[in-house]
């Protein structure tokens, strides 16, 4: 199946790029010190300018989920799992991905998450899966 990639620019190519790697790059506020997504280039916290990518942990849990049964474009596999996940770097800091690597039915709120990433072209998509290993 073939995605329909991210436009990418100034702002964004370190999100969808950093998984060459093996990062996941939030945006991050020199003077208030907090990460924010969708990175962009002035802080919506503080609205200071210094803002530059910077190194998560990778590690969160899902917040809040769905599974998709409908194949919305030729060859999608379904069902899959979209799935707001709250990343434990910072309390409210939080992004939409899909979880991969097991059954759509054994995802939980509350289950411990990891990314990982699916290079297509020259994009690195950051998805997550099951963290055994808290």
């Amino acid at each position: 199946m073939s995605r329909k990639l991210p436009a990418l620019n100034a702002d964004t190519a370190a999100f969808w790029q950093g998984g060459r790697d093996g990062a996941l790059l939030i945006h991050h506020c020199a003077p208030c010190a907090r990460y924010f997504h969708p990175p962009a280039p002035v802080c919506p916290h503080c609205a200071s300018f210094e803002v530059a990518p910077k190194a998560v942990s990778g590690l969160g849990r899902v917040l809040s989920y769905t599974i998709n049964h409908q194949a919305w474009v030729p060859g999608l596999q379904v069902p899959y799992v979209v799935a707001i996940i709250a990343l434990d770097d910072q309390p409210g800091l939080q992004l939409v991905s899909n979880i991969v690597g097991g059954a759509p039915d054994d995802v939980a709120i509350g289950m411990p998450v990891r990314v990982t990433f699916l290079q297509v072209e020259d994009v690195w998509l950051p998805l997550f899966e099951r963290n055994d290993h808290v």
